[in-house]
């Protein structure tokens, strides 16, 4: 028995019917079947566009070859130049433009210039706020870190310590005088003080603590006691240098007086009262170029409010660095003419102008100074010096000035005073020659006069040259008074 369920009758050669995709018209489509019909080729919507990019697949086109002469352009074809109507526009323009520069190229030149003049200026001024900061750390100004509350600092010290660097150079000179008074010698003394400067014992003082001298002694602050010989002194400056027989000695070391100000902290240090020995004050510089008369000479002084005592002239007054700036040598006291008390009102020779006449007198024993050879007072009326006399032989006679004559002028100075003679004369050397004017007649007469040299002699005065005559109880007291304290 047949079994018919699963059977399927076999048929020949049965038509398969191709099957269309319904994607048929895709662009898309990734494969066909062989039989399938190659789709036209689309057309890009993008065809017209100049930014088509080139088919990998297409053929490159080749590199020409190198161009041969018949491949260049004939010469007509090639662009001609510019004229030279062109050219010389261009060249105007550029002139014009060039001329149009020309202010504005001086203006900044000028500019360059002024602000290198400027820069130079402001460098200038710079430079000279430096050099005055430096000058004042370089001396005792008293606002720049020297000491005035008690503690030293790098730049000062305190009065203490100045004082106590200072103490052992510091000495005690009596002036021993003799006088032979009705047949009877009688000997005083004056005192005042004294400041070692060298090793081997030369010591500076004032030319009045030792006028008129039989004998000199120094006493140290070891109450050591010395003779001292006299080596020479300047009375312009009211100083003297002497000198002992010792070695080893505590040196002060000599300042500059020019490099003070007005403020500056000063200490001095002295014999005071002719008794008090190594005394310390302290004060400041009151003022500078004080002239002041001291016998017979005007000096160019220091003014302090230290107080300078009798016995302290020919001490040293220190900087706060320890160093001698000036030798005091007086002070004003008692009462004004409105009777008013005077107090703190002292003077120092400035060290600055005895520097050199210390070094002349070591290596020469004396002092060179411009001789004129008259003697000569003021006028009261201020019109200049009354010639009292001539002395024979000197400078004045040869250029021929008489007595009687007025000085009004000396070289480039105007004399009213001695005050002005003398200062002019400080600025001359011995065998100087300059001009002298004279009021003689009603007119100003013009003289040439050549100084002599004047050699201020060692010798100490001698005693009892100038006593007083008639010995009034004035007279007396007058020539005593000044042994009783330098």
């Amino acid at each position: 028995m047949e079994n018919n369920e699963n059977h399927v009758p076999e048929q020949e050669n049965p038509t398969i019917t191709e099957k269309v995709s319904p994607f048929a018209d895709s662009p898309y489509i990734t494969q066909q079947s062989e039989a399938a019909p190659k789709p036209a080729a689309k057309v890009s919507p993008f065809a017209d566009s100049p930014y088509v990019m080139q088919d990998p697949a297409a053929e490159q086109p080749q590199k020409s070859a190198a161009p041969t002469l018949e491949d260049l352009p004939p010469v007509d074809a090639l662009p001609k130049k510019r004229s030279g109507k062109r050219a010389w526009k261009i060249i105007v323009v550029a002139v014009v433009l060039l001329v149009a520069m020309i202010p504005y190229c001086i203006c900044f030149e000028h500019l360059r210039t002024s602000n290198a003049e400027t820069s130079k200026l402001i460098s200038d001024l710079q430079q000279q706020i430096k050099d005055l900061e430096n000058k004042v750390e370089d001396n005792s100004f008293t606002g720049n870190g020297n000491s005035v509350s008690g503690t030293g600092t790098a730049d000062g010290l305190t009065p203490g310590q100045v004082y106590a660097q200072n103490r052992r150079s510091v000495v005690c000179i009596t002036a021993t005088k003799t006088a032979d008074i009705y047949g009877q010698t009688t000997e005083a003394t004056s005192l005042g003080s004294g400041f070692i400067i060298s090793e081997d014992g030369y010591i500076v003082t004032n030319r009045h603590v030792i006028d008129g001298a039989t004998k000199l002694t120094v006493t140290t602050e070891d109450d050591i006691e010395y003779t001292a010989a006299l080596i020479g002194y300047d009375d312009r400056n009211d100083f003297a240098l002497l000198k002992i027989e010792a070695t080893g000695l505590a040196a002060v070391k000599l300042g500059s007086s020019d490099d003070l100000i007005v403020g500056d902290q000063v200490v001095a240090v002295g014999n005071a009262l002719g008794q008090l020995s190594n005394s310390l004050t302290v004060g400041y510089i009151s003022a500078k170029d004080r002239d002041i008369r001291n016998d017979g000479s005007v000096i160019s002084m220091l003014q302090t409010d230290a107080a300078i005592n009798s016995g302290n002239s020919g001490g040293p007054l220190f900087n706060m660095k320890g160093e001698v700036i000036g030798i005091t040598t007086s002070k004003y006291s008692g009462q004004s003419a409105s009777g008013v008390n005077i107090e703190g009102i002292g003077f120092a020779v400035p060290i600055d102008e005895v520097k050199s006449l210390i070094h002349e007198l070591i290596e020469n024993g004396f002092i060179s100074a411009p001789y004129m050879g008259v003697n000569v007072s003021t006028r009261t009326d201020g019109m200049g010096v009354y010639v009292e006399s001539v002395e024979a032989g000197t400078p004045a006679e040869a250029a021929g000035l008489k007595s009687g004559d007025i000085i009004v002028g000396i070289g480039e100075y105007t004399v009213t005073s001695l005050e002005d003679l003398d200062k002019a004369m400080r600025d001359f050397e011995a065998n100087d020659t300059t001009t002298i004017f004279v009021y003689r007649n009603r007119q100003v007469l013009e003289l040439s006069i050549t100084f002599a040299e004047k050699n201020q002699a060692p010798a100490v005065t001698p005693a009892g040259s100038d006593l007083p005559q008639d010995g009034t109880a004035e007279q007396w007291y007058e020539y005593w008074l000044p042994n009783f304290g330098g």
